[in-house]
């Protein structure tokens, strides 16, 4: 049943405390908590959505896939994205005796990020589309960036070392042929 018409029909209850009042409070309450839920999984979404948005933006318009040595260091960059930014908070602290604490929860909220993403990247790695394969780097670039259609990309979990291992297997590989 719809928010609406509960909301009419809890109107129209005549006592506050009645069977029928406090079953549609119920229904209420369930519908705003499955609406949170919903909510919740589409903050995700957007999260991964605008890291992959970022990726999109750096590796548009190339034709091939990108070597791993390329991908560690776009990783790096990606990694650095917020340099500027934390290096503006660090001057308007700078500037006056009041002004110390200005921007220290934006401050806070970067560095745990750049944190946690730095540690996955070097132990069990970040979830990222694998665009040293053609075939998935092919469906990257024809991703329209939306972040509902996130879940059609295929991601794997890319770290430092896995990264470095198909580099120096590439190079063996490339020895070979000579």
């Amino acid at each position: 049943m719809p928010k609406n018409t509960v909301l009419k029909e809890l109107a129209k209850c005549k006592h506050p405390q009645s069977r029928k009042t406090l079953a549609l409070a119920r229904k209420i309450k369930k519908i705003n908590n499955r609406e949170k839920i919903k909510l919740g999984h589409a903050a995700k979404a957007n999260v991964l959505g605008m890291k992959l948005a970022w990726f999109a933006e750096k590796v548009e318009g190339r034709e091939e896939p990108v070597s791993p040595a390329e991908y560690e260091e776009l990783i790096d960059l990606y990694l650095r994205r917020f340099d500027g930014e934390l290096e503006q908070i660090k001057i308007v602290q700078a500037i006056g005796k009041h002004r110390a604490n200005q921007h220290a929860a934006r401050e806070a909220v970067i560095k745990t990020t750049l944190e946690m993403e730095k540690q996955h990247f070097g132990g069990g790695g970040l979830e990222l589309p694998d665009l040293c394969d053609a075939e998935h780097f092919k469906k990257f670039q024809e991703w329209n960036g939306d972040a509902a259609s996130v879940q059609h990309l295929r991601l794997k979990f890319i770290s430092r070392k896995s990264l470095r291992s198909a580099a120096a297997k590439g190079e063996g590989d490339q020895q070979m042929v000579e």
